[in-house]
């Protein structure tokens, strides 16, 4: 069958493909297990997901909810990249931060025994502490942070600005840091002597 051209994944595939997976994970309860797949590189998918959380497809954003978080229930990261994955395909996507957007939490407790829970755009929730570790970036020329937690995996949530200023309500000074506890864990945030205006 020379001169046949190669097969091009397509979103619509894809959803049909993660949907069997779902429903086989649903049954056992949980997300799909995407750390267990290893299937060969399809090529890459004109999905993005932005900054602030939206899922693009060739340039449109995404308008159904379900599909969106059926997509995040299969993506996965391998050697810095992201990709859509199912038991018989893997393709390339674009994030162009964090594939994630952490747009609440709760708290349990206070202080060195207090728990933050993160809950993101898609609904996911994570706790806080040494599994999901809270941290923060700083852009190299304004030097303002951008808060992330580990959400699952490998997968970050940027934590959104109102959460953020939230957090930092919660904060305190440890070990010449400033930032939460949560889990057991302290996170530091930013230098006690930037805040102190040293």
């Amino acid at each position: 069958m020379s001169g046949q051209k190669a097969v091009t994944p397509d979103a619509e595939g894809l959803a049909a493909a993660a949907k069997a997976a779902g429903k086989k994970a649903g049954k056992r309860g949980g997300l799909p297990p995407v750390h267990l797949w290893n299937p060969p590189f399809s090529g890459d998918l004109d999905i993005r997901i932005a900054r602030d959380g939206s899922w693009h497809y060739l340039g449109t954003p995404f308008t159904r909810f379900e599909l969106v978080k059926l997509f995040a229930s299969i993506l996965k990261l391998e050697d810095g990249k992201y990709y859509l994955v199912t038991p018989v395909e893997k393709v390339g996507i674009t994030v162009e931060d964090a594939p994630f957007v952490a747009v609440d939490f709760d708290v349990e407790g206070a202080g060195r025994e207090q728990v933050i829970t993160f809950t993101t755009n898609i609904g996911d929730t994570a706790a806080g502490g040494a599994e999901n570790p809270i941290r923060a970036e700083r852009d190299g020329e304004t030097g303002e942070p951008s808060p992330y937690v580990m959400m699952r995996a490998g997968l970050e949530a940027l934590i959104d600005r109102k959460s953020f200023y939230r957090l930092a309500e919660l904060g305190e000074h440890h070990d010449g840091w400033f930032g939460v506890w949560s889990g057991g864990e302290f996170f530091p945030l930013i230098p006690s002597a930037e805040l102190d205006g040293d």
